[in-house]
């Protein structure tokens, strides 16, 4: 089963007057909906559009593995355990909240900042807090484990009229960072994600230009 989420219908939050435009696939903050709660151990899919300078300011997280991808732009990353990083378009930043940390995540550069942010939630409660970043993740493909959560993350970049294979899994969360993808009969566009239950025998294929799109191989 294959349920198409488009980006059109994702739920605007952010703060727009502070520089951050934010759009929710999934229940978030003030936003909820009992029947788009999670999806397996998903529990958000965040884009977020930072202006120059702005940010967020430092918060607490506990009891979640949240991954970052930046799609362009560099994000600065400072946590309480001591961490400083500038996360660049390609890398992926994997914070695992364990039993608590404290970031600041801000655009500290002098051009827009765009990512995608997944919170998912950890098999087991607790541990220590841990920060990685993995560099040209994409470069041509790759893929991120995440056993925490029994997840893996894979990125693809297609060119036009490329073919991929998609991981056969429990559940399959598909979003597109750019281009034009088709996915069993329906074409997605940038910020469209697909949510697939007992994925077997999918293939995406990138329909107009290059196409770049992240794909969570999903255990339940």
């Amino acid at each position: 089963m294959i349920s198409v989420h488009r980006s059109e219908d994702r739920y605007r939050g952010g703060e727009p007057d502070a520089g951050i435009e934010t759009r929710h696939a999934l229940s978030f903050g003030s936003f909820y909906d009992p029947d788009n709660l999670r999806f397996g151990p998903v529990l958000a899919c965040n884009e977020e559009c930072l202006a120059p300078g702005a940010g967020f300011d430092e918060h607490p997280h506990s009891h979640t593995e949240i991954v970052t991808w930046v799609v362009e732009g560099e994000l600065t990353h400072r946590d309480s355990t001591g961490r400083s990083t500038v996360v660049r378009a390609g890398d992926l930043a994997h914070l695992s909240a364990a039993a608590g940390v404290r970031h600041v995540e801000r655009n500290d550069g002098d051009t827009p900042l765009t990512f995608l942010q997944m919170w998912l939630a950890p098999l087991e409660s607790g541990g220590t807090p841990s920060y990685t970043v993995t560099p040209g993740l994409a470069d041509p493909a790759g893929s991120y484990a995440l056993p925490a959560s029994g997840a893996v993350l894979h990125v693809r970049r297609l060119t036009e009229g490329e073919r991929t294979a998609l991981p056969d899994a429990a559940r399959l969360y598909v979003h597109v960072v750019r281009g034009r993808v088709a996915l069993e009969g329906e074409e997605l566009g940038p910020g469209d994600a697909a949510r697939a239950v007992g994925a077997e025998g999918l293939e995406a294929v990138a329909v107009e230009g290059a196409a770049e799109l992240l794909v969570w191989e999903l255990a339940g």
